[in-house]
C-alpha cells in the first residue's frame, strides 16, 4: 500500500553499501503536525538512492513511500521505504525581475545619452 506525506528535508545521509551488495540511503523529513513538528526518517533502496542527490535542507518535498515490517528475534520493526520524491514549487520571487520602474529608468538613461539631455518619461501612462 502506498502513502504520501509533505514536509521539508532536514537531513540527507550518505549511501551505505553492505558486503552483500545491498545499498540504502536514509533521509529525514520534518512534517508540521500541529504544535509539535515531527522528524520522520525514510530510506531509499538500491537504484533509488540517487533520487536524493541534490536535495538540500529546507527543500519542500512530497514523499511517496511504502511501509515495510519484519520480525527479528521476537521483535518487530517498521521501515518507511521511499520510492518517489517530488520537489514542491518554491516560493515565487516577491518582485518581478524587471519591474516597470527599472524599465522606465533604463529608457530615461538611454534617451539622455542619445540627446545629451535628461528627458523624463511619465510613469503614469494610462495604457
Amino acid at each position: 500500500m502506498a502513502y504520501e506525506i509533505k514536509g521539508k528535508i532536514k537531513q540527507v545521509n550518505e549511501a551505505q553499501t553492505f558486503s552483500s551488495g545491498f545499498t540504502k540511503r536514509e533521509f529525514v523529513v520534518t512534517v508540521e503536525d500541529g504544535k509539535y513538528p515531527q522528524d520522520i526518517i525514510f530510506e531509499t533502496l538500491q537504484d533509488k538512492v540517487g533520487m536524493l542527490d541534490g536535495l538540500a535542507p529546507e527543500t519542500e518535498v512530497d514523499v511517496s513511500f511504502d511501509i515495510r515490517g519484519r520480525a527479528y528475534n521476537d521483535r518487530h520493526f517498521n521501515n518507511l521505504v521511499c520510492w518517489k520524491i517530488d520537489v514542491l514549487a518554491q516560493d515565487a520571487p516577491s518582485e518581478p525581475q524587471n519591474a516597470p520602474s527599472d524599465f522606465i529608468g533604463a529608457v530615461n538613461d538611454a534617451l539622455g545619452q542619445v540627446n545629451n539631455e535628461t528627458p523624463q518619461i511619465d510613469s503614469e501612462i494610462p495604457f
